[in-house]
């Protein structure tokens, strides 16, 4: 049987702005991934989470024979079934999306929280991004000052709402800039967070790196 030949690597499927550009950022990281480089394509579901989550698999349907891989992102919280696991909501959509024609080819983050979880880590370049660099105190200390970050965690309870908090102190707009800025610069070895690490795991079956 002749090998199947895809027209591009991979299709990426988010509930927003945000998570584009920061899979965009990512994925132009591909010796930091420990992945070979790839040809991907973004798109953004109208509906947000809940759309990824119930109609991921009519919206990469057509796509099923053009690419080889495909990846859906939401968040848990905000998709209309916060009370499920995110292990849960995963094989939900990604047992819909091998139903709809691309059977193992395509994986399914859900971020539970929400994709702020990604943002906080103990690099500086957090600070950079946030436009914190050279504040004092330290973001990471003001976090803990305003009960947002508890002492001696990694990342807040609710990270959307710190992340908001601490980009109104410093005046600085909320955009999708920064999450690709924080994509293209912090350490991925700093990142625990489980959706994050499946991810890492995934691209790198994938997409191995050559060396």
């Amino acid at each position: 049987m002749n090998e199947c030949v895809y027209e591009s690597d991979l299709v990426v499927l988010t509930a927003d702005k945000n998570m584009k550009f920061s899979m965009e950022g990512l994925l132009s990281r591909p010796q930091a991934l420990a992945v070979r480089p790839l040809a991907a394509v973004f798109y953004i579901h109208p509906e947000s989470d809940p759309g990824c989550l119930l109609h991921a698999d009519a919206f990469l349907r057509p796509f099923v024979k053009r690419f080889a891989h495909a990846i859906v992102m939401f968040d848990r919280e905000g998709c209309g079934k916060d009370k499920i696991t995110r292990g849960e909501l995963e094989q939900q959509v990604a047992s819909a999306l091998s139903r709809s024609g691309w059977a193992d080819r395509a994986a399914v983050i859900v971020i539970d929280p929400e994709l702020e979880n990604w943002v906080f880590s103990e690099s500086p370049e957090v600070d950079t991004a946030m436009g914190w660099k050279g504040n004092n105190p330290p973001l990471r200390k003001w976090l803990e000052e305003q009960n947002y970050l508890v002492a001696g965690e990694v990342k807040p309870a609710r990270p959307k709402e710190a992340m908001e908090a601490a980009l109104r102190h410093v005046r600085m707009p909320r955009s999708s800039s920064i999450y690709g800025n924080l994509a293209r610069h912090v350490g991925f070895w700093r990142c625990t967070d489980g959706a994050f690490r499946k991810l890492k795991a995934t691209l790198r079956a994938w997409f191995p790196s050559p060396d």
